[in-house]
């Protein structure tokens, strides 16, 4: 056979293999208002970067038939490849073949892939589109899982680790996006559940369907099992394009520099905050009047709304942002925002990004309901996270630090290296009406108008000790400053922290509050 008709061969091999499923499962799947699983990386990837590996892969399962059945790739497509130039290995599910069902074969790709990027230090992203474990080969698909679960686990804080659900993700295969750092959902497309809505109406009665119990809304809004959320799967991909941009290959870079810009021309930071304390604002209008164009990357958006975290640059360098938010319920710290900020936090650290902490809230949120949650052990999660952190961190206090919560919002008390707070700081054991009723209650009950004698009281608890200055006397503030210096204060203090080093005890790890 000549070197041409071998050339002709394997062209005409990979056309075939190329296809999946075939004509009819490909147009099914279009059907449905999905991508194919090759559709997608070519989408998703700089144009002609990607290389695909183990194309000729087939299963080996001899049970039920198997044998004489041929899966395409057995139902995964992997690979390397760009995003903005950037190295990433990559691995999509191939729902027209065998739905996308996970066998022996199919865990070893996944696996040889994952290994390859730990190896090489680079993003690993993972496209879920999968009917779960192939029942016909038993326990071998279950085994395939541990090993990917496995790896997930010893990649963490190593690479960048990302998972796509674009189609149902059921059972065992939901666990390893929630092992990995960031998990992006599509409106209409992504499912994920432990337990579907079938066996929930066999076993309680309940009639209730997927999108209810594990849409990309529930995810996006309810569980906070996702990070990002999107109308459509290109929408998605500009996401994911978006966070490589932002994030460093592994945890021995540092995010790559982009051309410093100045803040856009949106409002202003000293006319963003209410001289009224009891006014909220947009804590967002904060963060873009500080960064590079106005370009700030927020995560878990819909998630536990009191809290912002997110992506932005400062002079070209990338900074992760955890700030309070105003609007919803002032701001409070509660189970869910602790739980959110604190794996934000982790991840930073982990891969070299500074924090900045911008603070305005009231305390912890109190309640019966929170208590029997557990917001002591979720709260904790929180201090933990950033007494851990060794990266360059920053806090800015704008209006309230109240009790427990100025603690938890990176003070100095668990080593900030830079504390800075407005004249309209609020450092206080408890906001000043409740500590008035308190401190000053004899004196108010025995007066001949108390509600007078309440205001005074209240006025001067604040010259007292409802300001910046007590913590800055006693050296928990670094500096008081103006609204219009912050952008340079956090810029100086990010170029003196770029060098920072913390020796820490020597042990195998910490046991965080999980």
């Amino acid at each position: 056979m000549s070197l041409r008709s071998n050339i002709l061969d394997l062209r005409k091999r990979k056309r075939e293999v190329q296809k999946g499923g075939g004509d009819k499962a490909i147009e099914k799947q279009a059907k449905m208002g999905k991508l194919t699983a090759r559709e997608r990386i070519l989408s998703l990837l700089d144009k002609k970067s990607f290389h695909e590996y183990d194309l000729f892969a087939e299963h080996s399962a001899t049970g039920f038939g198997m044998e004489s059945k041929t899966l395409h790739g057995d139902g995964v497509i992997i690979g390397t490849g760009t995003i903005n130039n950037k190295p990433i290995c990559i691995y999509a599910q191939d729902f027209t073949v065998a739905g996308g069902s996970l066998g022996l074969m199919h865990a070893r790709k996944i696996t040889k892939i994952m290994d390859h990027a730990l190896k090489m230090r680079v993003p690993l992203i993972g496209i879920n589109d999968s009917g779960g474990a192939r029942i016909q080969e038993g326990v071998n698909s279950l085994a395939g899982y541990g090993e990917i679960f496995f790896r997930n686990t010893l990649a963490s804080g190593v690479i960048p680790q990302i998972s796509v659900i674009l189609g149902p993700c059921a059972g065992g295969a939901v666990y390893s996006p929630a092992l990995t750092d960031f998990v992006f959902v599509v409106e209409n497309i992504s499912k994920m559940f432990i337990t579907g809505p079938s066996v929930i109406k066999t076993v309680l009665g309940e009639d209730i369907s997927m999108e209810e119990l594990g849409g990309a809304k529930v995810h996006a809004e309810i569980t906070g099992n996702a990070h990002f959320y999107a109308k459509t799967e290109m929408e998605c991909f500009q996401q994911i394009k978006d966070l490589i941009s932002y994030i460093p290959r592994s945890n021995s870079k540092k995010a790559i520099p982009y051309p410093p810009k100045a803040p856009g021309k949106g409002k202003k930071v000293e006319d963003i905050v209410p001289s009224d304390p009891r006014i909220p604002y947009d804590m967002r209008d904060i963060i873009i009047s500080l960064t590079d164009g106005t370009e700030f990357l927020e995560v878990m958006e819909y998630f536990a709304p009191n809290i912002i975290i997110g992506f932005a640059r400062m002079e070209g360098e990338t900074v992760g942002f955890v700030a309070n938010q105003p609007m919803v319920l002032a701001g409070v710290l509660d189970c869910d925002s602790s739980d959110k900020a604190a794996r934000f936090i982790r991840y930073c650290d982990a891969f070299n990004i500074p924090i900045v902490t911008l603070e305005d809230m009231p305390g912890y949120l109190p309640g019966v309901d929170q208590e029997h949650a557990g917001v002591i052990r979720h709260g904790a999660k929180i201090l933990y996270a950033y007494s851990e952190a060794t990266v360059p961190k920053v806090t800015v206090i704008l209006r309230k630090a109240y009790g427990g919560g100025y603690i938890a919002m990176n003070s100095r008390h668990l080593r900030a290296d830079f504390v800075f707070a407005w004249p309209t700081a609020e450092i206080a054991v408890m906001g000043p009406e409740g500590a008035a009723n308190i401190v000053f209650r004899k004196e108010i009950a025995e007066s001949e108008n108390p509600e007078e004698m309440r205001k005074q009281k209240v006025e001067e608890y604040k010259k007292k000790f409802a300001n910046p200055y007590v913590a800055a006397a006693q050296g928990y503030i670094d500096e008081v400053i103006e609204p219009k210096e912050t952008r340079a204060r956090i810029l100086h203090a990010l170029k003196v922290s770029e060098n920072k080093s913390v020796f820490l005890p020597n042990k195998k790890h910490g046991i965080p509050p999980f």
